[in-house]
């Protein structure tokens, strides 16, 4: 158990993928143990769809081949077969990036440079499977995973792309972001003298300080978004802890405004 456990964790290293909203995550790469254990259980589901095929029309597809010239036979069964042959490309642009078996373990594939894989991207990683796994029992793709810094095959390489687990995955508290209702009614249009940076310190610190109850720090936080906003709290509507949750709240409604512009 603990040496099963030392190959997953075996080579995982962050990667700070920057998304479209301009904030960074950083996310654990898949360790070969994972990645591994995904590929034997997509192995087993093609072996599954082999076999109940054969269990099924394996007579059939004899009696076929005896009427029909050996072309039309062999480019028959290849369609037949397609799925299993394609299986990993069909998957993971069906899923976004996820085979079955890297579903089950929490696994996806990702662009290192945070925008959307392409169909471009996961054939390249489909194509390089024979260099990566197939001719040589997958010691290439194993040692280039070892040896590069974001643990890629050489199809991740090419492609740009990369194997993370998600189970680390950041919710929408990690970042700047916030749930706000469609019929929000911001109060501070100053906020807009914020930035992304600024909301993220605060956020974070706020956060900090609610969760140890430090009213010195929420006081200073107050007293810093008046000073730069030139925001005039009314301390007979807002206590401190209520300013600045409405100053987090307006800054989202307005960047959703700019996103829908």
């Amino acid at each position: 158990m603990l040496y099963y456990k030392q190959i997953i964790e075996y080579s995982m290293n962050e990667i700070e993928i920057n998304t479209s909203q301009n904030v960074n995550i950083k996310f654990k790469t898949a360790s070969i143990g994972e990645r591994i254990l995904a590929f034997i259980i997509d192995i087993l589901i093609k072996g599954l769809y082999a076999t109940v095929f054969f269990y099924f029309f394996g007579e059939m597809m004899y009696e076929f081949s005896r009427i029909v010239e050996e072309w039309v036979y062999i480019t028959v069964i290849l369609l037949l077969f397609s799925p299993i042959w394609f299986y990993s490309l069909i998957c993971e642009m069906m899923f976004e990036g996820r085979t079955f078996g890297k579903m089950l373990l929490g696994l996806k594939v990702v662009k290192i440079d945070g925008y959307q894989a392409s169909f471009g991207d996961y054939l390249t990683r489909w194509i390089f499977c024979i260099i990566d796994i197939y001719t040589n029992g997958g010691i290439v793709g194993v040692l280039s995973i070892i040896i590069s810094k974001n643990n890629q095959r050489l199809g991740g390489m090419i492609s740009g792309t990369a194997v993370i687990s998600t189970k680390n995955t950041i919710n929408i508290s990690h970042t700047i972001f916030q749930n706000i209702s469609t019929d929000y009614t911001p109060a501070f249009p100053q906020v807009i003298a914020l930035s992304d940076n600024d909301i993220r310190i605060i956020k974070e610190n706020f956060q900090k300080a609610i969760k140890v109850y430090d009213p010195a720090v929420i006081r200073k936080l107050s007293e810093k978004i008046e000073s730069v906003t030139s925001i005039k709290r009314n301390t007979q509507e807002y206590t401190e802890q209520q300013f600045i949750r409405k100053v987090l709240q307006d800054y989202n409604n307005y960047q959703d405004r700019k996103s829908v512009v």
